[in-house]
């Protein structure tokens, strides 16, 4: 087989064969495929794209390029839930001891984020003590013990698509659906899960901001879950806005323990009482979707949501009782209020540019090597729809800089008042199974 005959095949518009994806692949992976010639082959997909069969062969020749995680040992049906993203996405640090708290095994591998804020890991490690360097033994005997734990990702997990999402990024090939899902996909199949609800963020924080584009995702991802014998399914939610009021990463998890306790954001819980009723179903521990609800409403309701949050806090080496005194969580020096300038509704809140406002403060990486500081961050105090008087707060600001104003501005610039009434947005678009 030569690669430049594959170019050319997939260049003309045919499918590639097992065989051929598995060789490209491998190939690149060991370097005997150079960059030049897996660039040629990234656009000739971007341009023409790829078969249901085609996308399946490219996930699973990723998955095989590097480790696999053996989720065997852990009882019951494994499944795993992905985000593609988003502003203030604390689902989850919800979801995970909500589906544990009804016996749905959470085998959680995780990783630090780049952007707006951290990524789950950098969430939880604002909980003083809690730690995700744990022996994978250690892992299954807690899974298998609390019904939930989170691991950091293994360094040699899919290193073909770490290898290949490096090129996309500079060769304008990022924003190939069959390239996304593929990616996506690769990851939560290596680590180990028996079935997977997909989170697929639509709007302007999102990585897909157009919905067709997002419900065309939706369904390469499902596919290729359903085709490589992974139960799937998925959510199309709502990012125009930031998910929840908390944006940083002490402050989400202060949200999130609000959520478990019944007193969250009514968008948050609503997304995770969602996503979650199709994380029981799947696990088999419900015969109907109502029936997961309501097993995930009465473990908000009598208090075992928030126990389980804490007794998984504990088991990893963090301080539980951030549970019952969130004021112990890391706090910003400074809290400033971004007052609205005119009376009127919020008509608009641009998610990924409130994002970057967070980022600037410090509750983000600017880049891999940026240290997160985990008290600062925003709260939103009004969502789109929401009526405001001129003086009201918008934000409120949680600084360990006195100055600030790069900030408001960027604040303002994202926050649009209306003088007429505003519809809030729909939360979720569409389910694809």
């Amino acid at each position: 087989m030569r690669m430049v005959d594959l170019i050319e095949k997939k260049r003309d518009g045919h499918e590639l064969t097992k065989e051929e994806i598995h060789f490209i692949v491998d190939g690149y992976t060991k370097g005997d495929i150079p960059d030049y010639q897996m660039s040629a082959l990234t656009m000739a997909i971007y341009f023409q794209g790829m078969a249901d069969q085609e996308r399946a062969e490219l996930t699973m020749a990723m998955v095989h390029s590097g480790d696999t995680i053996d989720l065997s040992e852990i009882e019951g049906i494994k499944v795993d839930k992905h985000s593609t993203g988003g502003v203030g996405d604390t689902t989850t640090l919800v979801l995970g001891p909500l589906v544990a708290a009804v016996g749905v095994p959470v085998a959680k591998m995780s990783g630090r984020g780049l952007g707006h804020t951290g990524g789950t890991i950098d969430k939880l490690e604002a909980v003083p003590g809690f730690h995700v360097e744990i022996e994978n033994k250690q892992f299954i005997e807690l899974v298998n013990k609390n019904k939930i734990a989170v691991i950091g990702q293994s360094g040699n997990l899919t290193p073909a698509d770490k290898s290949l999402y490096g090129l996309r990024d500079v060769t304008a090939t990022v924003n190939s659906i069959p390239l996304i899902a593929s990616s996506i996909m690769s990851k939560k199949i290596a680590a180990g899960a028996d079935a997977i609800v997909l989170d697929v963020k639509t709007g302007a924080g999102a990585f897909m901001k157009d919905l067709d584009e997002s419900k065309k995702l939706a369904k390469a991802m499902v596919d290729i879950g359903n085709l490589v014998g992974r139960r799937t399914m998925a959510v199309i939610s709502d990012m125009s806005q930031p998910l929840g009021y908390a944006i940083g990463n002490a402050l989400e998890v202060k949200e999130a323990i609000d959520t478990l306790s019944g007193k969250g954001p009514k968008d948050l819980e609503e997304l995770c009482l969602v996503l979650g009723s199709y994380m029981v179903l799947l696990a088999e521990k419900a015969a109907s979707l109502e029936e997961a609800r309501s097993m995930l409403e009465e473990v908000i309701k009598n208090g075992q949501a928030l126990q389980t949050l804490k007794v998984f806090l504990e088991a990893q080496g963090g301080d539980g009782s951030v549970v019952d005194h969130p004021e112990t969580l890391p706090q910003a020096k400074y809290q400033f209020e971004l007052e609205a300038k005119d009376d009127g509704y919020v008509s608009e809140i641009i998610a990924d540019s409130v994002g970057t406002a967070a980022m600037l403060l410090g509750a983000g990486r600017a880049t891999k090597d940026s240290v997160i500081d985990l008290a600062v961050g925003l709260v939103l105090n009004k969502k789109i729809g929401d009526k405001v008087n001129k003086g009201e707060s918008l934000v409120t600001i949680h600084s360990n800089q006195e100055d600030i104003e790069d900030v408001r501005n960027k604040l303002y610039n994202s926050i649009s008042i209306s003088t007429n009434e505003v519809e809030e947005p729909k939360l979720i678009y569409a389910t694809v199974e």
